[in-house]
């Protein structure tokens, strides 16, 4: 499985050598170098780690984490010069998962991410597949085979269809999904999630006026229904 990983420091220096550390190890790496770009970034992306130091030229990392703890439990790990008691105490109490003291190795800022990540996500490399109907959906490879086909789903399609497969026979609320599926802080409409929907039904369903497994819950959002056999 490929982690996403979001950096938010203003250190360029440092930012590019813990940029360059993490994707030799295999991480996919986004930068943001002030708080208004980590903001544009969570927008129309979700991360599994976001790397975030206290100190950022236009606000701090505390109101930054303690805003997107109002919308997503995403790791943070905090990393920063600022060691006092008070500012540890503080990172934790706000929704930080981790503190990482400035000056630190890049070895120790890998096993820091690394630890954090088997801590969220569990140690398991096995395939995870789901399948309802004809569609097998493999989400570690993220490709999903319909009657022995492949079908070519373009990323945010496949994103909404994994977050309805990791959530499955849940009936999940449209602004879970947007939050989730576009980013922490997304600015898109309800009218996007209802689009996608349909084009995914329109690629899976034998009938995609009259959906089988693509539900819409109606007052809450969409749901999809895997038999508990399958």
């Amino acid at each position: 499985m490929e982690y996403s990983i979001l950096i938010v420091d203003d250190d360029t220096d440092l930012h590019l050598v813990m940029a360059d550390m993490l994707s030799g190890y295999g991480y996919k790496v986004t930068s943001a170098f002030s708080a208004e770009e980590a903001f544009e970034v969570l927008s129309n992306n979700t991360f599994h780690l976001i790397l975030l130091d206290i100190n950022l030229p236009d606000s701090d990392g505390f109101a930054l984490c303690k805003e997107l703890r109002q919308v997503s439990t995403v790791p943070v790990i905090f990393a920063s010069a600022r060691t006092s008691e008070n500012d540890r105490i503080s990172g934790y109490e706000i929704g930080g998962d981790d503190y990482l003291p400035k000056p630190y190795s890049m070895k120790e800022m890998l096993v820091h991410v690394q630890a954090l990540l088997r801590r969220t996500y569990g140690f398991s490399e096995e395939e995870k597949i789901v399948s309802f109907g004809n569609v097998s959906v493999n989400l570690t490879s993220r490709s999903v085979v319909k009657a022995g086909e492949t079908v070519n789903l373009s990323l945010r399609e496949f994103d909404l269809l994994a977050f309805l497969c990791e959530h499955k026979n849940q009936a999940m609320p449209k602004e879970k999904i947007l939050t989730s599926v576009w980013g922490a802080f997304m600015t898109s409409e309800a009218s996007t999630l209802t689009v996608h929907i349909r084009w995914l039904r329109e690629k899976l369903e034998e009938d995609p006026a009259d959906p089988k497994f693509i539900k819409t819950v109606y007052k809450v959002g969409y749901m999809l229904e895997v038999p508990e056999d399958a």
